[in-house]
């Protein structure tokens, strides 16, 4: 494995790749006079330009959310990549020797043709192909495009093209172009027999590009009965540049909606991808010619920003016959790649989302989406309709086959949800599912030639408990972001407690412990309560410090050192007006915790039942305690 790339070959990268050149690639860039450009900001909506351009300091950043960094930390951001990959890239493009802190002082010499050339092959190709989509040739082509609802702007969009069903064209073309043989057969745009041909000949052609639009293959639909190869879609074969388990269609166009959005919807075609992206739904991708798997889903990763909390959604959509199921099952089993929630959305009578679009309309298609359902309840719920859970046996049975399921869950934090999830669905005790769980991990976990039975409470080889072992401790989760959007009144209610306890005495008396979801501001609370409030504040200058001191835990005392010295976001300074609507902003946040948990609880009730009636009862007068504090939040 080659080492690290050397400083000095990183600083050339840096030297020679203009920031203003890189960026102007994504970015319309303009004077903004004393040497730097300005542009609206690729990584947050915007209406007016907060995204500046330093080329003499070779730096960005944006004034709006605070993105910044120099031209490889762009290059990373935008197109989701590593650091290693952002600088190899930049090297390839603007003609830099990388070096490896291996002993050899010597540049690595590539092997086989650059990617820069490969690169440009394709790119000259899918002009080409392009071009010959308007020729009389293509008639077939064209036609199977407006048959599904594709017109000339959308096969533009998309780069739709069409391979001449000769056999040299693009071979003459780009050997025209000063290609060499072994960049034309490496490239996979032309193969060798006793000569050379065109890979793809009489077949619709798309473009497979990388996240920056690159493209690096193609994929082959066939049109002509004639054809001698009988497969209905033909892909690129896996060449230096293109990788078919680590690229996604229709990416270079969803990437920017798919990071502004935080869902991402799986389609299964080429075409599925243009009808989604035509109805709307513009963060739609798929795979090419292979099965959804672990590195498309690290790709997916890096523009779902999928690393801190459950923010996201990935959206599958599968026929509803035996193949969309099995489809299913091995998402199911991938789901663990993500952090973000993972559904599906399966059209009832089985048309995928072009097909839906061709009948039904635009809407038909969003509304798809729409309707997604968690995919453990739609994996779990096929399961369970194969038995007949009128009879005892059937129930048992169909319990047994969810629960291997449910065990081979690698986030242990979501099982004991799904055993309650497969109670409800099969008609038994909860407890009863849980013990089979437990029994499914057991035998799960030892291997064949393992011993039959252990010492009670011992643990499984994986670590995990026996069936007759206490439960495993929950998994500790992350401590979120303390500038996390979703906690900015709690934090601002504690800047004000620790900087103007003053004003805040009286606004504080009825906040509580609960009123905080964040862990390190909620501790922050209890200590200072613990040590007597602001009251204490106003009387000891020096309440803070000790407050802080007292804290055991550093991430706590972290949080105080930023609430302390952290401006407040008061434009004027703070009144005790400005106390009472932080206090009452968040007891309303609580309340509406509250509500949301009871709408939810309503959900899954009988609506006729007693239960019914209380919930309903406490969730009409919660509401009316939300108006009341959002009222006096605005000085209602």
């Amino acid at each position: 494995m080659a080492g690290l790339i050397r400083e000095e070959d990183i600083a050339s990268v840096r030297e020679r790749a203009r920031i203003d050149d890189v960026v102007s690639s994504y970015v319309t860039l303009r004077n903004a006079g004393g040497g730097s450009m300005k542009g609206l900001c690729p990584f947050h909506d915007e209406k007016s330009p907060s995204f500046h351009v330093t080329p003499s300091r070779g730096f960005f950043h944006c004034f709006g959310c605070q993105e910044g960094g120099d031209v490889i930390s762009f290059l990373m951001k935008i197109d989701g990549l590593g650091f290693s990959e952002a600088v190899e890239q930049l090297a390839d493009k603007y003609g830099v020797q990388l070096r490896r802190e291996d002993g050899d002082d010597q540049p690595q010499r590539p092997r086989g043709p650059a990617r820069g050339r490969l690169l440009e092959a394709h790119r000259v190709a899918q002009e080409f192909y392009a071009d010959q989509l308007g020729g009389p040739d293509a008639l077939a082509g064209r036609r199977f495009l407006d048959e599904r609802g594709f017109d000339q702007a959308a096969a533009e969009t998309f780069g739709v093209g069409f391979a001449p069903r000769e056999g040299e064209a693009l071979t003459t073309l780009l050997r025209q172009k000063g290609f060499s043989t072994e960049e034309m057969v490496t490239s996979g745009l032309v193969a060798q027999g006793r000569s050379l041909y065109d890979r793809f000949r009489g077949r619709l052609l798309w473009p497979i590009r990388e996240s920056n639009g690159d493209t690096v293959g193609f994929g082959a639909r066939r049109l002509f009965d004639d054809d001698r190869v009988e497969a209905k879609y033909l892909n690129t074969s896996e060449t230096p540049i293109y990788k078919k388990s680590q690229v996604l269609y229709g990416l270079d166009l969803a990437r920017k909606e798919i990071a502004r959005s935080a869902q991402a919807v799986i389609v299964e075609g080429y075409t599925d991808v243009m009808a989604c992206h035509l109805a709307g739904v513009k963060t739609a991708v798929a795979t090419c010619g292979t099965a959804f798997g672990d590195d498309h889903a690290r790709v997916l990763r890096r523009f779902l920003d999928d690393r801190g909390g459950l923010r996201g959604e990935v959206i599958f959509t599968f026929d509803g016959d035996a193949a969309g199921q099995k489809a299913a099952l091995r998402a199911f089993g991938g789901d663990q790649n993500f952090v973000s929630q993972t559904y599906v959305a399966v059209e009832p009578s089985g048309m995928d989302p072009c097909d839906l679009r061709l009948a039904k309309g635009d809407e038909a298609v969003r509304e798809l989406v729409a309707g997604r359902e968690p995919l453990y309840r739609f994996v779990l719920g096929n399961v369970v309709s194969r038995y007949d859970l009128d009879r005892a046996d059937g129930r048992v049975d169909a319990m047994r086959e969810a629960a291997r399921l449910v065990a081979s869950v690698r986030d242990r934090s979501k099982v004991d949800a799904f055993a309650r999830e497969v109670a409800q669905m099969v008609g038994l005790e909860v407890d009863e599912v849980r013990a089979q769980v437990r029994r499914a991990e057991k035998w799960g976990n030892e291997k064949p030639q393992g011993r039959d039975r252990r010492t009670r409470g011992e643990p499984s080889r994986s670590g995990a408990p026996s069936e007759e072992a206490s439960p495993a401790a929950p998994e500790r989760r992350p401590m979120p972001d303390l500038r996390d959007p979703r906690f900015s009144i709690e934090r601002e209610t504690l800047k004000l407690l620790l900087q103007y306890p003053g004003l805040v005495q009286r606004s504080l008396e009825q906040v509580t412990p609960d009123d905080f979801t964040h862990p390190a501001y909620r501790a922050v609370w209890q200590a200072c309560d613990a040590h007597g409030g602001a009251a204490a504040a106003v009387a000891d200058p020096g309440w803070t410090a000790r407050v802080r001191d007292a804290a055991d835990n550093p991430f706590v005392s972290a949080a105080f050192a930023e609430l302390s010295v952290e401006p407040v976001r008061s434009s004027a300074e703070p009144t005790e007006a400005y106390m009472f609507a932080h206090a009452y902003r968040l007891r309303e946040l609580t309340v509406l915790r509250r509500i949301a948990d009871l709408k939810s609880r309503l959900q899954r009730i009988d609506p006729s039942s007693e239960e019914s009636v209380t919930v309903f009862t406490e969730l009409m007068e919660l509401e009316q305690k939300r108006r009341a504090l959002a009222d006096k939040a605005v000085g209602g």
